[in-house]
């Protein structure tokens, strides 16, 4: 342990010694490190602020939709998701999960005197605004007797009401126009934000009866579908797709011409694509790694052939060819350790400096543990692979020849 410390002190002092040759030997290293961890904590900022969107979408939760393919349509099949589809998904999962559907309205801008509005119109369910966790703010969501009643009743988001030049505390009661019938707003939404850059509270919502009239043509749904356990996702799923197979009249190897999707399934393509990006960039940003320790490499060489008379008076004095060689090494992978510890600290400081002025890139940078143990880990490494041509060069020199060197 005493060798080890004292090779550490002497490494540290060589360091100090040389200063500026040894900032520019690990050069390579700072850049390397610097460049992998702010790349990589960029990567894990997107990272965190894109499962951030996710939050609200539990593991709970599944939403299935049309999936129209040309593999579908070659069998005939219909490829939307039609009412009576909604309640054999109703039937499928009664007892393990809660659904709800949508469908969206198609049409004019949503005016109110001057002023109008391109907010997308949705025809629901009261059952909505429950498994999506849409809270009210003002006055009170669409219910089922609007629906039975059809009547022309709508709850808006503020963002919609900022187009219209209405105060939020005002709406409720006052009428818009839309697709040439006068809706009564009853309810103003919470706000909620944006989401993957788009706009949540820019919407209007109407019982899915009168949106479904507003169709020439039987309307495609979305449906919502709430678990009441987690653990039986995988069995409602199977469950869900059973009915609409039946229901669409796909058999055997037939593809489906629905999609489903889950919480789960968003997290592991996301972790997916950010694992790759991560290896990409740190393949790249790793090769001034190499370039990093060729250059510890090259300096240790000419450190030990400027210190051959010291290496000869160790050896004279009883040090053996692995205490010389542990020195040179313990040499070799501090310069490196030293270079690593000063790029994470450049590489942070980039990162979190660099984020907010990138367009469009609304995520701040995020630091993983890992990535600072990967870059020690990497430091520590190339000092390991690259130290030990000149550690052993040191070590296998003659006490004789080299007490004789000038």
């Amino acid at each position: 342990m005493f060798m080890v410390l004292e090779s550490v002190r002497s490494a540290f002092s060589a360091i100090r010694a040389n200063k500026l040759r040894s900032v520019l030997t690990s050069l390579g290293i700072i850049i390397g490190v610097m460049s992998t961890i702010a790349v990589i904590s960029l990567i894990q900022g997107l990272r965190a602020s894109v499962l951030s969107e996710f939050e609200g979408f539990g593991a709970n939760q599944v939403v299935v939709f049309p999936s129209p393919s040309d593999a579908a349509a070659s069998y005939g099949l219909p490829q939307n998701i039609t009412v009576d589809d909604y309640e054999a998904v109703l039937d499928a999962i009664d007892g393990f999960a809660e659904a709800t559907a949508q469908v969206s309205v198609w049409g004019d801008r949503i005016r109110f005197g001057e002023e109008s509005s391109g907010a997308s119109v949705t025809g629901v369910y009261p059952e909505q605004y429950i498994i999506n966790d849409l809270s009210i703010a003002y006055g009170r969501p669409t219910v089922a007797g609007d629906g039975t009643a059809r009547n022309p009743v709508m709850v808006v988001g503020q963002s919609l009401l900022e187009d219209l030049e209405i105060a939020p505390d005002e709406a409720v009661g006052k009428y818009v126009e839309f697709n040439g019938d006068w809706y009564l707003i009853v309810g103003v939404l919470e706000k909620i934000g944006a989401v993957f850059g788009q706009d949540q509270d820019n919407v209007a919502y109407v019982p899915f009866e009168v949106a479904a009239q507003q169709s020439a043509v039987e309307p495609s749904v979305v449906i919502f579908v709430n678990v009441f356990e987690t653990d039986n996702v995988p069995f409602v799923l199977s469950r869900i797709k059973q009915a609409l197979r039946l229901q669409h009249g796909i058999s055997g190897d037939m593809p489906d011409d629905f999609q489903t999707f889950t919480g789960d399934q968003a997290i592991a393509q996301i972790d997916t694509i950010t694992g790759v990006l991560t290896a990409v960039f740190g393949g790249v940003v790793a090769i001034s790694l190499l370039v990093g320790g060729i250059g510890i490499m090259n300096i240790m060489l000419v450190s030990v052939t400027e210190r051959t008379r010291e290496i000869g008076i160790c050896k004279a004095l009883g040090a053996t060819r692995a205490q010389i060689l542990l020195q040179f090494l313990i040499e070799a992978v501090v310069l490196c350790l030293v270079g690593g510890v000063i790029g994470i600290l450049l590489g942070s400081a980039i990162g979190l400096g660099i984020a907010p002025l990138i367009p469009g890139f609304e995520a701040q940078a995020v630091i993983p543990l890992w990535a600072i143990a990967l870059a020690l880990g990497f430091s520590t490494g190339v000092g390991v692979i690259f130290g030990i041509l000149p550690a052993a060069k040191a070590a296998s020199l003659d006490p004789i020849d080299a007490l004789r060197y000038e």
